[in-house]
């Protein structure tokens, strides 16, 4: 159904009970990519770094804003590498780039250098969030979706398979949304993405799937379209 998508992956979707970084789960995650990338889609991906850090908890406990975050992106680098090192034991072609500048560990992030890996068929992981602070890393999926033209986002929650008129994990009669437009979102005041991610996504015209990430294939079905979620249009 896409040529071209970027899957945005949380910290803690890469993490398990007592540990930051799970490898049984970055194992299988790679399986998955690997299988992806093979058919001939264009992967980008978006991770987040939550698993080590939040700056807002930070913030709350009394840390400068932007301290914070920057401590953020540092984790953010850290699941990059961890994600590529499980891509590449499963001998797919990866690059990683960084809006923070680390030449020993990554290459930075040059639009026409991403794009090119992409129409080279590697896959391209975009660390350190856009590189300043007050973004959130579904800003910056955002923007990078607009920038190297994506088709889509594919958002991978960590055991919610949608988006939810209320929290699923609180409400047993929380309604799940198969289809809704980014207006939707924006004026129900669904928690999706900030409304900076989904105004770039709105304006950009640039699909939003949401969904499931712990059932095996879904990142694939979310791919061909098939998968059992929510589904955001402009």
């Amino acid at each position: 159904m896409y040529k071209r998508v970027l899957l945005k992956l949380s910290g803690e979707a890469l993490s398990s009970d007592g540990k930051n970084l799970d490898p049984a789960t970055l194992a299988s995650l790679a399986k998955e990519l690997k299988e992806i990338s093979e058919s001939g889609i264009e992967l980008a991906i978006v991770v987040g770094g939550g698993n080590f850090i939040r700056g807002r908890e930070m913030e709350e406990m009394g840390m400068n804003r932007a301290q914070s975050d920057y401590m953020g992106m540092l984790g953010t680098v850290i699941n990059a590498l961890a994600v590529q090192n499980a891509l590449e034991l499963e001998d797919v072609d990866t690059r990683v780039q960084t809006a923070v500048e680390m030449q020993k560990v990554a290459e930075p992030y040059i639009l026409r250098r991403a794009l090119r890996h992409l129409e080279k068929g590697r896959v391209v992981i975009f660390g350190a969030g856009t590189g300043s602070p007050y973004f959130s890393t579904d800003t910056t999926a955002a923007l990078r979706a607009s920038e190297i033209g994506a088709d889509v986002i594919l958002m991978a929650k960590n055991g919610v398979d949608g988006v939810y008129d209320k929290d699923p994990k609180k409400f047993e009669d929380a309604k799940r949304f198969d289809h809704l437009t980014y207006l939707d979102v924006l004026n129900k005041e669904l928690k999706v993405m900030d409304s900076t991610a989904i105004s770039m996504c709105m304006d950009n015209d640039i699909d939003l799937v949401v969904f499931n990430m712990n059932e095996p294939g879904n990142i694939a079905k979310a791919v061909r379209g098939e998968v059992d979620g929510t589904v955001i249009t402009r």
